[in-house]
C-alpha cells in the first residue's frame, strides 16, 4: 500500500501546519481507502491567510492587467502539463470517470485562459455631464480580497472558474475548498509558486466550514465571497456576509426539467436525457433531475430510454469501459437510498434500478444503480427534493401549459432542457420558464462566453462571460470640472 500524502495550508506563498493538530482522512469514493490527508485549519489561519492576500493585493492591483494575464496564462500551461497527473488525483478524491476528469482539468486550463483574454476588456465610461466643462468618468477597479467557497462534484474546475476572473480583475484570492475533494486545488499552490505569481495572491485552506468558513467570509477583509454549493450553505453565507454588506456571488442548487415535446427528435432527446441524468453519477447541479414526455410519445421515447439506463456500464472509473463511477461518499449514498424508498412509498414505480449493484467489485466503495422511477405525481417528493444523484423520476404531460406550470413548480431556478422543432414553443418556454439557463435540443453544459445564472433559490449574481467578469469589480465614479 502506497504512503499517505501530507496536505498543509499554503498561506502567503509557504506550506504551513496547522496550529490545530488535527488532520482530514480523504477517503476514495472507490475503495473507501485514505488517499490523503489534509490540515483542519483554524480561525486563525483564515486570518492568517486573509492578511496575506490584503498585503498582496496592494501591488497586484498595480501591475497591468496584461501582466496579471500572462502569469496565468503561464498557470493555465502548468495545469495542462500536469494534466494526468491532476486527473488521476480527481479520481482518487471525487470518483469521477478518468476520461471527465480530465475533461475537468482542460476546462479548468481554459476557465483562467478565458479570464485572462479579458484583461484588455477592462472597460470604463466617458459620460457627459450636465455642467459645463465637466465629464463623468466612471472606472472599474478590483474588489480587494475574494473568498472563494467550492463544491466537492467539480473542485478543480471551480476553483479555476473563480480564481480566473478575480485575479485578472486585479483581485487576490482565499480558495476554500471542500473536505471532501481539496486534493488538486491544494496542488494550485505549487504551481503558482513555479510560475512566479506573487506570494499571498493565491491562498488555499482547508478546515471545517462552520468555524472556518465563517471567518473567512465574515471579516472585514474581505470584500466579495464566490461559493458554489448547497442552497442551505448558500443562504448562511449570506447572513454572514450582511453584517459587512460584503459582495456575494453565489451559485446554489438545482432541479433541472428536462421536457420533451411530442415533435422532438426521440434519439437525440433520449441520448440527452442520459448523460445529462448520470454524467458524473448524477452530481451536477444543472443535471436533468425531473423528466418531463408528451403522452403522445412516451411509450416509445421510455422503450428507449430505460434499455439505454440499463446498460449504463457502473465500474471502476480508472477504465476506459465505465460509464458512472461512485457517489462521492456514504452519506451521499444513504440520501440515493432514502429518496427512493420514499419515492415508492408515496406510489411510483421502480423502472429500473434502486439498490447497490451487486457484486464483489461493490463490496467496497459508494455505489448506486442508475435508477429511473415511474408513474410519479407532480407532488412527490423526487419531483421538487434535489437528489444531486443517478435517480430520474418521469412524468407524462398533455399540454404546454401543464408542462410549464409543472416545470417552474419548484423553489429552484438553475437550468433547463427542452425538446422541440417548433419555433413558437421554443419561444413560449424562453417567456415562461423561470430558469437562468435554458438548453434547447442539447443537454446541460455551459460554456465560457455565456453566463450561468440562476434564479429562485439557484443562487444570485452569476458566473462566467463578460457578466460573470463584471462580478469581481467595483466601480468608481469622477466628476472631472476643468477649465474650457
Amino acid at each position: 500500500m502506497s504512503a499517505i500524502k501530507e496536505y498543509q495550508l499554503f498561506i502567503d506563498g509557504k506550506w504551513v501546519t496547522s496550529t490545530s493538530g488535527e488532520t482530514i482522512d480523504i477517503v476514495n469514493p472507490t475503495t473507501e481507502e485514505i488517499v490523503a490527508r489534509v490540515q483542519n485549519g483554524t480561525v486563525d489561519e483564515a486570518h492568517q491567510a486573509l492578511k496575506a492576500a490584503e498585503k498582496a493585493q496592494k501591488e497586484w492591483k498595480k501591475l497591468p492587467a496584461r501582466s496579471r494575464a500572462d502569469l496565468l496564462y503561464k498557470l493555465a500551461n502548468e495545469i495542462k502539463e500536469n494534466s494526468d497527473y491532476l486527473a488521476e488525483l480527481l479520481v482518487k478524491e471525487q470518483g469521477k470517470l478518468l476520461k471527465v476528469a480530465k475533461g475537468e482539468v482542460a476546462v479548468t486550463a481554459s476557465f483562467i485562459e478565458y479570464a485572462c483574454e479579458g484583461a484588455r476588456r477592462i472597460e470604463g465610461d466617458i459620460i457627459p455631464s450636465d455642467n459645463p466643462n465637466e465629464q463623468i468618468w466612471i472606472q472599474k477597479i478590483p474588489r480587494g480580497v475574494v473568498v472563494a467557497i467550492t463544491a466537492w462534484n467539480f473542485p478543480l474546475a471551480l476553483a479555476g472558474r473563480k480564481l480566473g476572473p478575480a485575479l485578472v480583475a486585479g483581485n487576490t484570492i482565499v480558495i476554500k475548498p471542500t473536505s471532501e475533494t481539496p486534493l488538486a486545488t491544494l496542488e494550485l499552490g505549487n504551481l503558482a509558486k513555479k510560475v512566479g505569481i506573487p506570494d499571498g495572491v493565491i491562498n488555499i485552506l482547508t478546515g471545517p466550514g462552520r468555524a472556518m468558513g465563517n471567518a473567512l467570509v465574515e471579516s472585514p477583509i474581505t470584500k466579495m465571497v464566490t461559493m458554489t454549493g448547497s442552497t442551505p450553505v448558500g443562504q448562511s453565507i449570506a447572513r454572514a456576509a450582511a453584517q459587512n454588506l460584503t459582495h456575494v456571488q453565489l451559485e446554489l442548487g438545482g432541479k433541472a426539467p428536462f421536457i420533451v415535446f411530442e415533435d422532438a427528435d426521440i434519439d437525440a432527446a433520449v441520448d440527452s436525457a442520459l448523460h445529462s441524468r448520470f454524467d458524473n453519477c448524477g452530481q451536477v447541479c444543472t443535471c436533468n433531475e425531473r423528466m418531463y414526455v408528451h403522452e403522445g410519445i412516451y411509450d416509445a421515447f421510455m422503450e428507449k430510454f430505460i434499455a439505454k439506463t440499463k446498460a449504463i456500464k457502473v465500474g471502476d472509473p480508472m477504465l476506459a469501459e465505465t460509464d458512472m463511477g461512485p457517489k462521492v461518499n456514504a452519506a451521499e449514498l444513504k440520501h440515493m437510498e432514502h429518496l427512493v424508498a420514499v419515492s415508492l412509498e408515496e406510489g411510483a414505480t421502480l423502472a429500473t434500478g434502486g439498490k447497490k449493484p451487486e457484486g464483489s467489485a461493490f463490496e467496497k466503495g459508494y455505489w448506486f444503480e442508475p435508477t429511473v422511477l415511474t408513474n410519479v405525481t407532480q407532488n412527490m417528493t423526487i419531483v421538487h427534493e434535489e437528489s444531486f444523484g443517478p435517480i430520474l423520476p418521469v412524468l407524462k404531460f398533455k399540454t404546454f401549459d401543464e408542462v410549464v406550470g409543472y416545470a417552474n413548480d419548484c423553489e429552484y431556478g438553475l437550468a433547463a432542457m427542452i425538446f422541440t422543432n417548433d419555433m413558437s414553443t421554443i419561444m413560449k418556454c424562453n417567456d415562461e420558464l423561470e430558469y437562468g439557463e435554458i438548453y434547447v435540443n442539447r443537454g446541460h453544459g455551459e460554456q465560457h462566453q455565456g453566463f450561468h445564472n440562476g434564479y429562485k433559490l439557484s443562487g444570485s449574481g452569476g458566473e462566467d462571460g463578460k457578466y460573470g467578469f463584471e462580478q469581481y469589480m467595483e466601480k468608481k465614479t469622477f466628476y472631472i470640472r476643468h477649465k474650457a
